[in-house]
């Protein structure tokens, strides 16, 4: 077989987005015309914006004979796994833990799946009772449940952990699931959070069909431990499940998992994360500041990624845009009554009218009462912010919320602006829900990204508060090469939860090489 033609080049926008016009575009490119092509594979798309009009670079191989069979899948196929004589408990069934199931399958070993929540279906009605009734279930919310938090966010699929593992196969398994193509061209691949329920339904059910299980409703309240060995766990129903290891994906807001671990003496650390607030735009103004024109076309909705340095009493500390959400929604991401906690997400087709996004400082260890709280002290310094949110909003659902120009100038704002977020908002200073530290490198951080970006800190923009899920305040340790706890055999710390991914594609990554692993422990 011939090998294909390479052909890259940029496009404006009407061209890039019409299949026809591109076509012959790259074929015109490689000198050919319609006719003298088997097949055009589209191998890369991103917007480059640095000129005066955004433009869109493409990358195409060009067959002028039969491609390879290889290029349109299926390109995954799993063995029945009902009656192996070796099996895995995966606790939590977000991207770490399904994918950790599969790759098992692939491996010969049957995955039992334990999930808190509720399957995509049934964990809507849960969803709808803390957007408009502001009840909070505690095993059922945008945390828990089939998917987990992943699977009613934006999908974003983009991830700098190209060492972690094989990031193409991951999206060829999320294609393969109902996932849209074009994930395997963008640069910066996302889903929707409107697909995803669909995405996370067939990849249970893939486990299924292979003889796995999955089971919703079983929250884990115990460690089977024979000495430094876990055998198996304990539900919240007193079932007793052994199997020759244990995978823990529970994410990164199963505080009780922590709680657990702590008071069963399993050893676990503080680890520094992130905290702020999600500020809300016009997606209008986004876009003109971006694409530098006054209606953006076909072009997608414009992000941004922002970080600044900034100093407050003697400590450097940086501050940054996380999980941007262009034409999007913010979220209650509460996982208990009592607290206030945000996220943004956004549908495949990002046409809200708002555009959000995490704006957060870095938090230390230095930051915490690490002396006071140990281990926990990362999560105690979440909590109590969170908490504090929501009494100062009244106790209910309802956010804190500041105009972006009065916070800057420490100014109460007198009426807020229309916003995405359901439950609704209530006017409070920010400092006082952050203290001063986290307000002050916030107020840094926005004062630079407005230089950056014409309109962006001005009161045509709202902070929500807070922004306080951008990773796991806690560690749980792992062996370098075997992926086990360096004291308890049989426990292998996976995904976000254990710290050792961000985001969907790293945590599906990870939830692999623990599958492997696992096979290598035996």
């Amino acid at each position: 077989m011939a090998s294909p033609q390479e052909i890259e080049l940029l496009l404006p926008p009407e061209v890039a987005y019409d299949e026809l016009a591109r076509y012959r575009a790259l074929l015109d490119a490689a000198g050919l015309v319609p006719g003298q092509a088997d097949f055009v594979h589209l191998r890369k798309r991103s917007i480059d914006a640095r000129g005066r009009q955004p433009l869109i670079r493409l990358r195409a191989d060009i067959y002028r004979a039969a491609p390879p069979a290889e290029l349109f899948g299926p390109w995954f196929s799993y063995p029945n796994v009902s009656q192996a004589t070796r099996s895995v408990l995966i606790v939590g069934a977000g991207p770490a833990g399904l994918f950790a199931a599969l790759r098992a399958i692939e491996l010969g070993i049957k995955p039992i799946v334990l999930e808190r929540g509720k399957d995509v279906r049934t964990r809507r009605r849960d969803l709808a009772a803390l957007n408009k009734e502001h009840v909070v279930n505690p095993d059922s919310n945008y945390c828990f449940g089939e998917g987990g938090a992943g699977t009613y966010s934006d999908g974003k699929l983009y991830t700098r952990s190209t060492k972690r593992g094989d990031i193409q196969r991951i999206l060829r398994i999320l294609v393969q699931h109902g996932a849209t193509p074009d994930i395997l061209v963008d640069a910066h691949p996302h889903i929707g959070t409107n697909k995803l329920p669909y995405v996370v339904a067939a990849l249970r059910d893939s486990v299924r069909e292979a003889g796995g299980e999955v089971r919703f409703d079983t929250r884990v309240d115990d460690l089977i431990l024979t000495g430094k060995h876990l055998r198996g766990v304990v539900t919240s129903t007193g079932e007793e499940l052994t199997a020759d290891a244990v995978i823990l994906a529970t994410g990164h807001s199963a505080r009780d998992m922590y709680e657990l671990l702590h008071r069963r003496g399993v050893l676990i650390e503080a680890k520094p994360f992130a905290l702020g607030v999600r500020v809300e735009h016009p997606q209008q103004l986004i876009d003109q500041a971006q694409y530098r024109r006054q209606n953006r076309g076909q072009l997608p909705a414009a992000s941004y990624s922002l970080v600044h340095q900034t100093q407050w009493q003697q400590r450097q500390r940086g501050v940054f845009s996380f999980c941007m959400c262009p034409g999007g929604f913010i979220v209650p991401a509460a996982t208990a009554p009592g607290e206030v906690v945000v996220n943004g997400m956004s549908p495949s087709r990002r046409d809200s009218r708002f555009a959000n996004s995490g704006i957060v400082a870095a938090v230390e260890l230095e930051d915490m009462d690490v002396r006071q709280y140990g281990a926990l002290a990362g999560l105690r310094f979440q909590q109590e912010i969170e908490q504090r949110a929501c009494l100062l909003a009244g106790n209910t659902q309802v956010a804190p919320a500041q105009l972006l120009g009065d916070f800057l100038k420490k100014k109460v704002s007198a009426s807020l602006l229309e916003t995405s977020y359901q439950p609704g908002l209530v006017s409070v200073p920010m400092d006082k829900v952050l203290g001063a530290g986290l307000a002050e490198r916030l107020r840094q951080g926005f004062q630079n990204f407005g230089r950056k970006i014409p309109g962006y800190a001005t009161n045509m923009a709202q902070i929500v508060g807070v922004e306080s899920r951008t990773s796991s305040p806690v560690r749980i340790p792992r062996d370098r090469d075997t992926l086990q706890h360096p004291e308890v055999r049989g426990l292998f710390p996976c995904g976000e939860g254990a710290g050792f991914a961000g985001g969907i594609v790293s945590a599906a990554m990870d939830g692999e090489r623990c599958a492997e692993a696992v096979l290598a422990g035996f």
